[in-house]
């Protein structure tokens, strides 16, 4: 059931007492993050256009219910909000904001936002994207649920909120993973335990960060995904990883291909350890002399007999081929 609040917005079937209550029952860790879903979920039912999602019924929320708080389901104006400083998320997704606005302009604002006082306004805890929304829709006023919080507690919800959001980018998510274990001072295990994830999920995000400034950015930017960047990962030096992450965004490497680059260089390299002691030192000094010159890896291979054998020069993308031609005095090949 719906009540008509004003032209601009409507609140829906505001929760009876207890409605954010998780069985007592099933109360065991309590997992912030999916928990933050539970305070918000039972407010309003499904309803398509929305950008609601369901929580699990297992779940603590971590916004236990208040005596003095249950009837703080009100109509607030846009301009007495604030935005959260803890939020964790720098880029949105244009055509999004416009859907759910076009969707917020057809329903009106199907899902309340979590604010709490600041001043002589209210602080945005959760629903920033609704916030948003409702701003480019020309609404005034917005159902939101007031909610008593400290900062801690503010940082702490935002952080998880961000986390479990499905489109944050990859980077995005490992910062607010290592944020998340900084500030309150966790371990990935307990971190993972209070989010409700396998620690192995929150360990493969924060190694992104130890990935060169240029492949993060490419990361950010959708240009390589998650399973391109672990695979990186596995390479020994950022100027090897540079140097693949440009050869995968430029030739549009799958996940696989970029994976069987990289055991080719670590089988590679484990082969020359042994036979690094054979070659001679004048063919090293050879390939280290024409390496310098070309700009790039040059190996000489010889057979056993020293008579024969071949010179391998690598580049890892057009640009670089281009270069190395140049180098060698040779014509740029059309079409190569």
């Amino acid at each position: 059931m719906c009540i008509e609040s004003s032209k601009e917005t409507r609140i829906c079937n505001v929760p009876q007492e207890g409605a954010f209550m998780a069985d007592k029952k099933k109360e065991k860790p309590k997992h912030l993050g999916r928990g933050l879903q539970s305070l918000l979920s039972p407010i309003m039912p499904d309803a398509p256009g929305t950008e609601h999602e369901s929580a699990s019924s297992d779940i603590t929320p971590i916004f236990p219910p208040d005596n003095e708080l249950r009837d703080s389901l009100r109509e607030i104006s846009l301009n007495s909000i604030s935005p959260n400083p803890y939020q964790a998320r720098t880029v949105w997704n244009e055509q999004d904001l416009a859907e759910l606005t076009e969707s917020i302009k057809a329903n009106g604002i199907i899902q309340p936002i979590v604010v709490r006082p600041r001043g002589v306004g209210y602080q945005l805890i959760a629903g920033e994207r609704r916030f948003r929304a409702a701003k480019l829709a020309s609404l005034t006023k917005i159902p939101a649920l007031v909610r008593q919080a400290s900062d801690e507690q503010l940082h702490e919800w935002a952080l998880v909120e961000n986390i479990h959001r499905v489109n944050l980018n990859p980077i995005e998510r490992a910062k607010a993973y290592r944020e998340y274990l900084s500030c309150f001072s966790l371990t990935q295990t307990e971190a993972a335990e209070r989010l409700g994830e396998g620690r192995s999920v929150v360990a493969n995000y924060l190694r992104l960060l130890d990935l060169p400034h240029e492949i993060k950015q490419m990361l950010a930017e959708g240009q390589l995904s998650m399973g391109h960047a672990r695979a990186i990962l596995a390479l020994p030096t950022d100027e090897l990883r540079r140097k693949l992450a440009n050869r995968a965004m430029a030739g549009r490497l799958s996940v696989r291909e970029v994976e069987r680059l990289v055991r080719k260089y670590v089988a590679g390299t484990e082969q020359a350890k042994v036979t690094v002691r054979l070659k001679p030192a004048h063919i090293t000094d050879l390939e280290n002399k024409l390496s310098g010159e070309l700009g790039t890896k040059v190996s000489i291979e010889t057979r056993k007999n020293g008579q024969r054998g071949r010179i391998v020069i690598e580049f890892y993308s057009l640009d670089e081929f281009d270069g190395i031609t140049e180098r060698l005095g040779l014509p740029v090949a059309e079409g190569v």
